[in-house]
């Protein structure tokens, strides 16, 4: 049997890396999984869930595919890191990460809770980050800004929703190996002069000399997902590698 046996589960950012990970790791324990991403192509390789499309800026397609996963389980995964100082960041990056990063786990869980209020059973678990609330990075200054929201967010919800049976907690996770972090390596790279030098210095700053594999963090979503959890909410659990000490 496994530990997500019989439960529902949405999965925002299926496409790659975490959310994608994510998504397997609860199906292979046995929830039926809604997939869900604004990339098509990313979403067509997965198998074994119901994957479809979905816009988390957009508010209708929130509450259609809220309606459609009915979910147990709601993991919130979208994201986006921006590079750069507050004096680099102009009101529109600001804003979009604002939108994507944290109203769009506001949209989500809206539509969500009244459901798993009315079961008295749910989890969320919502993707932080060990840059935010507990500490910072040179040059994520839009990034660290709305990865602390994200902690204000999970502690509001997980107090509002104490007693009925609803659990809320967020994963922080230091740097892990992805593509959309092969394409800040990348880009990195071009400023050092090659795409092995940046590697180097993104690697060099992990205490363990390694970055995070996507299973790994995986692990710990199917974790809070799970009945085995169920005395555990309002809290930020930090995968990091020790990063962050």
């Amino acid at each position: 049997m496994g530990r997500l046996d019989g439960k529902r589960a949405l999965v925002t950012a299926a496409g790659q890396g975490i959310g994608r990970a994510t998504a397997l790791a609860m199906a292979s324990e046995g929830a039926t999984v809604f997939a869900t991403d604004i990339n098509a192509e990313a979403l067509a390789t997965l198998e074994g869930v119901d994957a479809f499309v979905l816009d988390v800026r957009d508010d209708d397609a929130v509450r259609e595919g809220v309606a459609r996963a009915n979910p147990d389980i709601l993991f919130n995964g979208a994201g986006f890191v921006h590079h750069g100082t507050v004096l680099d960041a102009t009101d529109d990056e600001f804003g979009f990460a604002v939108d994507l990063n944290v109203h769009s786990m506001f949209r989500t869980i809206r539509a969500a809770l009244p459901g798993m209020i009315e079961r008295g059973n749910g989890s969320i678990v919502n993707m932080a980050s060990a840059l935010g609330a507990k500490m910072g990075a040179p040059n994520r200054f839009v990034y660290g800004v709305t990865k602390a929201a994200v902690e204000g967010l999970t502690k509001s919800v997980a107090v509002d929703v104490i007693k009925t049976g609803v659990r809320c907690n967020c994963i922080c996770p230091g740097t892990v190996e992805s593509p959309s972090w092969h394409d800040r390596v990348r880009a990195l790279g071009e400023q050092m002069g090659s795409y092995e030098a940046a590697l180097e210095a993104f690697v060099a700053r992990q205490p363990m000399g390694r970055v995070a594999q996507p299973e790994e963090i995986a692990a710990l979503a199917v974790y809070l997902a799970s009945d085995e959890s169920a005395f555990t909410t309002g809290q930020p659990h930090y995968i990091d590698g020790g990063w962050s000490g």
